[in-house]
């Protein structure tokens, strides 16, 4: 593939995470800015930048900006010496994010917790609804925080891995891309 070509199949990876945003009840815009800052040198952009690479306006890349941030996403930098501020994915971010779902999983299980006790001494067939839900819950519930740890030790061995076969190659004069 050619440069031309990988530019075009670039944009149109941008605009994909943007139409899966908006298949999420997500803004467009908001899935194009993070689809940019996935693939984008350097990894930080100025509003600028971005409303040039996604032909969004100032004022739609900063409100899809706050939106990024408040979802953890994305944050906001500086460069020394320069005056501009600049986005970023944040670090970890996806880690944090699924985290943070956890605490979600635990107050849907509650609610139907709270549901199935206000439906004590019902028909089976009136509870089914909450008790589908509330095993749903529960078992994401239990089951995620351990493939988070899951993901984190590998993450971690692959970093060490990384770093020992980076440290091996600079011996030889090579570099790992």
């Amino acid at each position: 593939m050619d440069e031309t070509e990988r530019q075009i199949m670039l944009k149109r990876l941008v605009e994909d995470v943007g139409i899966i945003f908006e298949d999420m009840a997500l803004p467009r815009m908001a899935g194009r800015m993070l689809g940019w800052l996935l693939i984008c040198d350097p990894p930080h952009q100025s509003s600028a930048e971005l409303c040039a690479a996604i032909g969004g306006s100032k004022g739609s890349i900063s409100s899809m900006a706050r939106l990024l941030i408040q979802a953890g996403l994305v944050e906001r930098m500086g460069v020394p010496g320069d005056r501009i501020i600049y986005y970023r994915i944040k670090p970890g971010a996806w880690f944090e994010l699924m985290r943070n779902r956890i605490a979600h999983l635990t107050v849907m299980r509650r609610l139907a917790e709270r549901g199935l006790e206000l439906m004590a001494g019902l028909d089976a067939q009136t509870k089914n609804r909450l008790e589908e839900i509330h095993d749903f819950y529960a078992f994401f519930e239990q089951e995620m925080p351990l493939l988070l740890e899951r993901w984190q030790r590998q993450r971690n061995e692959a970093g060490l891995n990384r770093e020992s076969t980076q440290t091996e190659l600079q011996e030889t004069g090579s570099e790992l891309k």
